[in-house]
């Protein structure tokens, strides 16, 4: 069966299921739903834990050893297995079926992986764990779900916001979830009463933004010049390097246009842009950018590069914020 993390509370009080597979980029929320399920386990004797990384060469025999082995002082045992690229590779594949086959109340798997995509859902692995099993898919927050989400978190704690104050602190944090509910413990301990207000919330949440260069790259192959300027502003004030973002940005340039002659050449996008969640921007990038201009950006870049290293009288920060809005599709001055 298939939960959303709503639904997953509900169908633990029921009972357990053999197998728990985990799948999300979210990682507050992908943790509260592992945290619930462990929770369960414990409750309902399952007092061993057995923890297996399935990285890079992992010895999948282990998930299977794990199985047959149980402790002297615990009858029941929950195996989690941390896959952190989703893919098991054709050893895994088999692991994973065998285990599916193993029919004991004494065991209780709990997979944890990044977002799936349908290839993996339609995968014999996936679709065994899944008639056995429960399948919660964890959804990020979009910028429109913020200021809900937060007031159902405030709710569940027990507080109450005026929609000012919850807009306040949905701006700060920038969907960044772990900042959002660390924010809201400190105003359980900062609130005197039960409401918060949009005073309140202005003096006690500070700004939780995080600015990376990969976050400038996305907003500005998404089109945002705003949010990738302001990006890019919050990268100088953190204090990181010119050439760090300079890096990122002709890397991104050079992509797009072997991207764009794979593209021409009848390759699909899907197996040039591997990360699912990128290929909508990576095209709307290249629909929007012409070779021509990719190319004069990368002319640009090394200019950037020349006034970095102190060869033209440019500052590279202005140079840096012209690439960025000119990626983003804006014309600088």
């Amino acid at each position: 069966m298939r939960l959303n993390p709503r639904q997953l509370p509900q169908s633990l009080n029921k009972g357990l299921a053999p197998i728990y597979i985990v799948s999300g980029d979210e990682p507050l929320l992908v943790q509260e739903c592992c945290d619930s399920i462990r929770a369960a386990a414990r409750n309902q004797g399952f007092n061993e834990r057995e923890l297996l990384h399935a990285e890079h060469n992992f010895d999948w025999g282990q998930l299977i050893a794990s199985a047959g082995s149980m402790s002297l002082f615990a009858e029941k045992k929950l195996i989690e297995v941390r896959l952190p690229n989703g893919k098991p590779g054709d050893k895994g594949s088999k692991a994973l079926q065998e285990f599916a086959q193993i029919g004991s109340d004494d065991l209780v798997l709990l997979l944890v992986l990044p977002k799936v995509d349908r290839s993996q859902l339609n995968s014999k692995w996936m679709k065994s764990l899944e008639q056995r099993g429960a399948l919660i898919q964890v959804w990020p927050v979009d910028a429109n779900e913020m200021p809900r989400w937060i007031h159902q978190r405030l709710r569940a704690e027990g507080l109450d916001a005026e929609p000012e104050a919850i807009q306040i602190l949905a701006e700060r944090v920038e969907g960044n979830l772990l900042a959002a509910s660390q924010e809201i413990e400190k105003l359980k301990l900062l609130s005197n009463d039960n409401l918060i207000t949009a005073a309140t919330m202005n003096d006690a949440v500070a700004s939780s933004a995080r600015y990376d260069v990969f976050g400038l790259i996305d907003r500005a192959l998404a089109g945002d010049a705003e949010a990738a300027v302001k990006t890019l502003h919050g990268l100088r004030a953190e204090g990181v390097e010119a050439p760090v973002v300079l890096w990122a940005l002709a890397r991104e340039i050079r992509s797009l246009l072997e991207i764009g002659e794979k593209l021409d050449q009848g390759q699909p996008l899907n197996r040039l842009v591997r990360i699912q969640k990128r290929q909508p921007l990576v095209q709307a990038a290249i629909a929007r950018l012409p070779r021509r201009q990719l190319e004069a950006l990368l002319l640009r870049a090394r200019a950037v590069d020349n006034a970095i290293k102190g060869g033209r009288e440019l500052n590279p920060w202005t140079g840096l914020l012209e690439l960025t809005l000119n990626l983003s599709g804006k014309r600088s001055l």
